[in-house]
């Protein structure tokens, strides 16, 4: 599959990975209503113009990681999958 559908499945909830990634259990899914503490300790919830209050999250071996961005590798190559819910 490849990363436009892998786009596609996390905007409908699925969790997509790579068959090419090192880490087992590694997987991309929409994080929504993302918020943020600042230095203040205020909330703040984000809500970009474009975005709304969305991103990536790259689950991975070291733990969550928003706004993941993907490598060229990743939007190039075809061995995108949805994993099972």
């Amino acid at each position: 599959m490849d990363f436009g559908k892998a786009i596609e499945a996390i905007k409908a909830g699925r969790k997509a990975s790579r068959a090419g990634w090192n880490g087992k259990g590694q997987y991309i899914e929409l994080a929504a209503c993302v918020s943020y503490k600042n230095a203040a300790g205020e909330i703040i919830n984000v809500n970009h113009q474009a975005l709304g209050n969305n991103a990536i999250a790259f689950v991975g071996t070291s733990g969550v990681q928003l706004g993941w961005l993907a490598s060229q590798a990743d939007m190039l190559t075809e061995d995108w999958q949805i994993l099972p819910d």
